[in-house]
């Protein structure tokens, strides 16, 4: 990767000679779906060297409403490997480590997912407990990290801000996960979160028709807008951190 490539004209307009410490990079996405499909190709966009990938679940039909790497081509293929075709589609000098599996606290403690090396952790994890483990693992371990709050029921993409988690508001995952950290005696993280409300979906009947739920909905609504906004939020931060 050369500062002088074509694929980085634009970019160095707004990074300079910054880009090279990108190009030195190396940044590890948990959670390839709304959140993370997004952010890690802008991340390959932007310029970052190395990737390490983490997901196990696979491309299905009601991804392709809202996930940048989701199209009818990649039905039923594991997420993490689709992301590193796609970054290598945007250039394929990009060094990507791809582990179609799910992150949990035995893989991190025995390195079957290795993290050692890693220069910044981005958290788009939807499991609870995976999220706590992760985000305690980097602040024990000294890696930086950037977490991703609910990104579901919501329409607003203008709605997310950057904070610690002490300062947020509104944001049910926030709530729960300020909640988690404080068990485990971490009062601080840095995340993206909305200060949207939380819709309550829509949900068809019987007959078809689009009525409003009475109660909450186990799978969350999703906004084509809303994710990828997140995803390209937490990508600024991490990057902005980087050539700091």
């Amino acid at each position: 990767m050369n500062i002088n490539d074509e694929i980085y004209s634009r970019t160095y307009g707004i990074y300079g000679d910054g880009l090279n410490t990108l190009f030195k990079s190396h940044v590890a996405v948990i959670g390839l779906g709304g959140v993370g499909g997004a952010l890690a190709l802008a991340l390959a966009r932007a310029g970052v060297g190395e990737m390490t990938l983490v997901d196990g679940d696979s491309v299905s039909e009601s991804n392709l409403n809202r996930q940048a790497i989701a199209y009818r081509s990649c039905l039923g293929r594991n997420k993490a490997e689709v992301c590193a075709e796609k970054i290598h589609d945007i250039n394929p000098e990009i060094r990507v480590h791809v582990y179609g599996e799910f992150l949990n606290l035995n893989k991190l403690l025995d390195a079957s997912i290795p993290l050692n090396g890693v220069h910044y952790m981005a958290d788009a994890i939807d499991d609870v407990p995976a999220k706590l483990d992760l985000i305690e693992y980097c602040l024990q371990h000294n890696i930086p990290i950037i977490s991703s709050m609910g990104a579901g029921n919501k329409c607003n993409p203008c709605g997310f801000r950057v904070a610690d988690i002490s300062k947020t508001k509104v944001d049910p995952l926030a709530r729960v996960i300020r909640q988690g950290l404080r068990k485990r005696g971490i009062n601080h993280l840095k995340v993206v979160y909305s200060e949207e409300e939380p819709r309550t979906p829509f949900a068809l009947n019987d007959g078809n028709v689009a009525v409003c739920n009475s109660t909450k909905s186990r799978v969350p609504s999703s906004s084509p807008f809303v994710p990828s906004a997140a995803g390209l939020l937490m990508g600024s931060e991490i990057v902005k951190d980087l050539m700091t």
